[in-house]
């Protein structure tokens, strides 16, 4: 049996199933958001901080901000195994992309949960 050394972890119909699913989720926000924005006459703290209160929008927007994450971290790998040669270069980046993603959804979990 041959096996492909490129994808150890992955394939590219996982790959091409989880973005598209990543950016129906993303998609989705957008348009609530931008709807949100447009129907709201005036957008004070009280109804920015009602929007976020209810359980429903903190699901909705931590789904979002796991399918950022995994929506840059696929694309990362892509872009930086086509244009980065070098393969510890390549990890190096990789690892650094990675954990400001990682910490970009902590940080939106902490600001999230403790409205």
């Amino acid at each position: 049996m041959v096996t492909n050394q490129a994808s150890i972890k992955r394939d590219g119909v996982q790959d091409y199933v989880s973005l598209r699913a990543t950016a129906a989720i993303i998609a989705a926000f957008t348009l609530f958001m931008t709807w949100f924005f447009i129907s709201t006459e005036s957008l004070t703290y009280e109804v920015w901080h009602g929007l976020f209160s209810g359980i429903a929008m903190k699901v909705f927007t931590l789904a979002t901000l796991v399918a950022i994450m995994i929506h840059v971290r696929i694309g990362l790998w892509q872009v930086l195994t086509d244009y980065v040669k070098s393969s510890v270069v390549r990890g190096i980046v990789q690892y650094v992309l990675n954990i400001i993603a990682f910490v970009y959804v902590a940080v939106g979990l902490f600001v999230l949960w403790g409205v």
